[in-house]
């Protein structure tokens, strides 16, 4: 069917282009709100009557005119129907709504895709400092990050993946005292324990094996205990390998894994930070103020100047952001996405300021920016705010144990970004139709059993004559697997994978629907051949939907 679309909306385009020079380009379809009015809608002659100062509805009748005398409006339209102050609904012969299945069983993982087109994208996420254990908001940047990049990948973008995280710092060095006073015999309450540490059992676990001099790998680094504990730097490196050691582990719990691992420690080992600066001070973007270095970001749309450099002469956070992204912009990244909690909204106008100051050719608005809120946890009713292995939070590695990946990752990825979100740990394990992972599933695993009881050969079902699927629960259906491609496509354009989990949940209504409407393996073998294209198409979709949010789609349950 999305072959006979764009064979429709190129007739609409012409249409408007013969109607009015230049306004071709404006063609477009539309869902209609309700499906009884139509399965695609036309606003062209609202939009249109203005400018060409004609009646809408008059317009409409000369719309509706040209289009019915179109060759490919009378193959596959049965009708276009004029409605109220100029809207025209089409409706779609039962023959063209069928072809779906043939696009989908044909194209297979690939429906729904475009090809490559060239052009990279860089994604960066969860980019936790590594001074604890991934936490749930972690959790939710993860899914997040990983379902846009999967989402940017079926629209042609080469697409890289990038951890960024602070390996220096106050929280490093908070870290770092912590395990030492550990690692000496304090424990959380005594008097000589640092005020500021962190109190999580990880913290003695890390001591303990810094005390046994034990070697630890992680993804991008490996380190070697030595036991010393007057030895700061050598707590501070081990403590740190430990941590990206754990937080590999939360990642792989979480089916994810990244390109690349980003140092910010190598902003200024390399002299980024220290180019950085001067190429903003070169540019006249930059003055002296109580002892401190000043960026005019007022200049670019912020609320007031921000402070560069310090007294102490120690550059503030966002500092070492600039030179990142101009690194990114170096490497060839033409286009960026930022996934990062609410919490950091007000470095985005000061980053994007510092990038513009530059002077590198970085245009408005680099990088985007996809914020998200923290996620509370409820279980047995009650909120959940602690974890025994952090101490203060509850970790993602304790939420996958509790539940499962598949559930993790598809109920995070249920609500937009920047909305509250309530895990609900009970209903991600039942398995019930409130739980929307398992009712998506057990669509999916449904389908799976009929096509096994079936038998048969599915490769000939791309093949059978699909007449008999005029029904209205078999049109409903086939409806919405052809509005895959274009929600997948707008899902990628506003970075919100909710459009997917969304869609997944109504695509599984509707096959429920028609499960209960019509008997799949009906005597009548070229009825029960067309029920048969139908739902495997239904379950190549799913799977398609689900792999995009990274939730696996059981074939038994």
């Amino acid at each position: 069917m999305l072959k006979i679309k764009q064979q429709l909306l190129q007739g609409l385009a012409q249409t408007l282009e013969s109607i009015a020079p230049g306004m071709g380009e404006k063609a477009a379809f539309e869902q209609p709100r309700q499906p009884e009015h139509g399965d695609l809608a036309i606003t062209a002659a609202m939009q249109l009557a203005k400018p060409l100062k004609q009646n809408p509805r008059a317009l409409g009748e000369q719309i509706k005119a040209r289009l019915e005398a179109l060759p490919t409006y009378q193959q596959w339209v049965s009708a276009v129907e004029l409605a109220g102050p100029g809207f025209l609904n089409l409706r779609l012969k039962p023959e063209a709504k069928q072809q779906v299945v043939r696009e989908v069983l044909g194209a297979a993982d690939g429906y729904g895709q475009q090809p490559e087109h060239g052009e990279k994208v860089i994604v960066e996420f969860v980019s936790a400092n590594p001074t604890g254990p991934l936490h749930v908001g972690h959790g939710r940047q993860a899914a997040l990050g990983d379902a846009i990049c999967n989402l940017l990948a079926t629209q042609g973008w080469q697409v890289h993946r990038e951890f960024y995280y602070n390996d220096a710092g106050v929280q490093i060095d908070t870290l770092t005292k912590s395990v030492q006073a550990r690692a000496k015999g304090l424990k959380p309450g005594d008097a000589a324990w640092p005020e500021s540490a962190y109190n999580g059992d990880y913290i003695q676990d890390i001591a303990e094996d810094f005390l046994a001099r034990k070697t630890v790998q992680a993804d991008d680094r490996s380190f070697t205990a030595s036991g010393d504990v007057d030895d700061y730097d050598n707590v501070r490196q081990f403590a740190v390998a430990y941590l990206r050691n754990e937080q590999d582990k939360d990642l792989r719990a979480f089916n994810l894994t990244f390109d690349q691992y980003y140092l910010e420690s190598s902003l200024y080992e390399s002299g980024r930070v220290a180019q950085t600066v001067q190429r903003l001070i070169d540019q006249g973007k930059t003055y002296e103020q109580d002892g401190a270095l000043w960026l005019r970001t007022t200049e670019y749309g912020d609320d007031k100047d921000r402070v560069m450099r310090k007294q102490d002469g120690t550059y503030t956070y966002f500092v070492p952001d600039v030179a990142y992204h101009i690194a990114k912009w170096e490497r060839g990244f033409r286009k960026a996405i930022n996934i990062q909690g609410t919490d950091h909204h007000g470095t985005i106008a000061r980053v994007r300021a510092g990038l513009q100051a530059a002077g590198v050719g970085i245009p408005q608005g680099y990088p985007d920016y996809v914020l998200h809120t923290m996620v509370r946890v409820v279980r047995g009713g009650e909120e959940v705010k602690i974890s025994k292995r952090a101490g203060s939070y509850v970790t993602l590695r304790d939420l996958i144990e509790w539940t499962s990946k598949d559930a993790v990752r598809f109920f995070l990825l249920s609500r937009k970004p920047d909305t509250e979100y309530t895990f609900d740990v009970d209903l991600a394990v039942a398995q019930n139709n409130d739980n929307p992972v398992y009712y998506v599933q057990y669509a999916h695993a449904r389908i799976c059993k009929i096509l096994r009881d079936w038998g048969g050969d599915v490769a000939r079902l791309p093949q059978v004559d699909l007449t008999p699927l005029a029904s209205p629960a078999a049109q409903t259906l086939l409806l919405q697997l052809a509005r895959y491609p274009e929600m997948l496509s707008g899902a990628a354009r506003d970075f919100a994978p909710h459009d997917v989990s969304f869609y997944l949940r109504e695509l599984a209504a509707s096959y429920h629907s028609y499960y209960d409407a019509e008997r799949i393996l009906v005597d009548e073998e070229p009825v029960k051949l067309a029920r048969l294209a139908l739902i495997a198409a239904t379950a190549q979709v799913l799977r398609n939907g689900l792999a995009i949010l990274g939730v696996s789609a059981p074939e038994r349950m």
